[in-house]
């Protein structure tokens, strides 16, 4: 495969799971169009995360909370490091988590959200994005379950209750010259099992190729920018290949415009053993200690 393959969640998995699959051997990545989450929930979910970011930087920070990962809440700008990078990221974010009933028995794990007073509108549109999220996720995971020769429902279980994660990230203009080395979002592998990105449309976000070139990764406008999380690469004994990727500071008028994506971390439930279904494979270990080991090395935890 010449090129990352770009495929419509309108066909029949059957039709796109053997060019999705090849793309995430050769890239770990895959453009995904047609993908069923409503233009309009993400226009409003975009205004209400602009509007957020917007807020003066006291307001935003009283949201903020130490401890937690930065699994829910607000983080501020300068805080979240890459593996092995000597130079914080130039973003700040906010996450929401899955929405647990009392007495659930993830709840020791996955902390319930925290949500802003204003604006007004901003949870319940982040809700009923993350939700469209998942839905969009597990029908790609079913796609890639064929592609592997499994059954249409093969993650079905082990991504039940999961511990995913959305992002609301915003990088500001780059009006001032950053720190040596500082960058959008330095060199990294995701921790998770596949992530879903609306917002890659705006130039930056770039994959290291097998050849050791960098590849700019550019979905027309409304469409998913999708790769493989390390979870999934363990879980394959490497088939899947959870790509080294970045995003680069802008130049010439573009570093005038700040960057907002929304990028859906889709994780296995906090208990589930990623034991390699191919020989060849890591260690077994359960999802929640394999998170907790990933987020110690980007100083989250």
């Amino acid at each position: 495969m010449s090129e990352i393959a770009s495929v419509s969640l309108e066909k029949s998995l059957c039709e796109f799971a053997d060019d999705l699959g090849r793309s995430f051997e050769e890239f770990g990545f895959a453009v995904v169009c047609d993908h069923g989450i409503d233009q309009k929930l993400i226009d409003r979910a975009d205004a209400a995360a602009r509007a957020f970011f917007a807020l003066p930087e006291e307001a935003k920070r009283q949201y903020h909370r130490a401890g937690l990962g930065g699994a829910r809440g607000y983080t501020p700008f300068g805080v979240e490091t890459a593996k092995g990078a000597n130079v914080h990221d130039l973003k700040e974010f906010w996450h929401v988590g899955r929405d647990l009933p009392e007495g659930h028995r993830y709840t020791k794990v996955m902390r319930p959200n925290i949500w802003p007073d204003e604006p007004a509108d901003f949870r319940p549109t982040m809700q009923d994005l993350f939700l469209a999220f998942e839905w969009t996720g597990k029908r790609i995971l079913s796609a890639i379950a064929l592609y592997l020769g499994e059954g249409e429902d093969f993650f079905e279980d082990s991504v039940r209750d999961g511990n995913s994660v959305m992002r609301l990230l915003h990088y500001p203009p780059a009006i001032e010259e950053p720190e040596e080395g500082a960058i959008r979002a330095a060199a990294h592998e995701d921790i998770n099992t596949i992530t879903l990105l609306l917002g890659a449309e705006e130039a930056g976000l770039q994959l290291l190729a097998r050849d050791g070139n960098w590849l700019s990764v550019s979905p027309p406008p409304g469409a998913l920018a999708v790769n493989i999380g390390d979870m999934l690469q363990r879980y394959t004994a490497g088939r899947l290949r959870s790509t080294t990727h970045r995003v680069v500071n802008p130049v010439g008028e573009a570093a005038k415009r700040a960057r907002y994506s929304m990028p859906f971390f889709l994780h296995f439930r906090p208990d589930f053993l990623i034991d390699p279904i191919y020989e060849g494979g890591e260690a077994p270990i359960t999802a929640q200690d394999y998170l907790m080991e990933r987020l110690r090395e980007i100083r989250l935890a």
